[in-house]
C-alpha cells in the first residue's frame, strides 16, 4: 500500500502544479437506440475534463491511461480512400454532434488505471524497488515516475516555440 500511496503522492503534487491551466475533453461513445425502427447517429458526450500528460490523462480524482484523440468536425461528405479515414471522419462528427465545438480535441478510448493494482502488466505504471515508475509506450522502458511528470508538465507549462 506504501507504492499507491507513493504514486498517489506524486499525482497530487502534479495536479497542484496543473491547478488553473487549461485541461482537455475527455468522452465517451454513445449508440443510441433505433426509435420506431430508424438508427440515430452515434454521438460522443462529454465525461470530464483532463490534462493530458503523454501516456496520461490526469484529472481531479483519477488518473487514465490515453487511448485515441479525435478533433470534433462537422460532418461533411467526403471521399477517402481508406475505410480508417472514413472512421476517424465519423467519430469527429460523433464528437461534434455530442456537443463538442469545431476542432476541439476529445479523448476517448481511455482507460482508468488502477492505482492500488499497480502490478498489473496492462498498467502502464509500476513500482520498482520501491519508486514508481511509467512505461511511455509498449516497446519502451520505465523511468521514474517523477521524472516523467516533471518533463510533461515542463512542456505543458511551456510548450517550445511553434508547438
Amino acid at each position: 500500500m506504501a507504492d499507491a500511496a507513493a504514486v498517489h503522492d506524486l499525482l497530487q503534487r502534479a495536479r497542484h502544479r496543473l491547478r488553473g491551466h487549461p485541461t482537455e475533453a475527455l468522452g465517451e461513445l454513445q449508440v443510441r437506440p433505433r426509435i420506431l425502427g430508424i438508427p440515430r447517429a452515434p454521438r460522443i458526450v462529454p465525461v470530464t475534463e483532463a490534462w493530458h500528460l503523454g501516456i496520461l490523462l490526469l484529472t481531479e480524482d483519477d488518473v487514465r491511461e490515453t487511448g485515441h484523440v479525435v478533433r470534433a468536425r462537422t460532418e461533411a461528405r467526403r471521399g477517402y480512400a481508406a475505410q480508417s479515414q472514413r472512421e476517424r471522419a465519423a467519430l469527429a462528427a460523433a464528437a461534434r454532434r455530442g456537443g463538442f465545438a469545431e476542432g476541439q480535441p476529445v479523448h476517448i478510448d481511455w482507460v482508468t488505471l488502477d492505482l492500488d493494482e499497480l502490478t498489473a502488466r496492462t498498467s502502464p505504471l509500476a513500482v520498482r524497488d520501491g519508486v514508481p515508475h511509467i512505461r511511455w509506450s509498449a516497446a519502451g522502458g520505465y523511468v521514474p515516475l517523477a521524472a516523467y511528470l516533471d518533463e510533461r508538465i515542463d512542456l505543458l507549462l511551456h510548450p517550445p516555440a511553434g508547438a
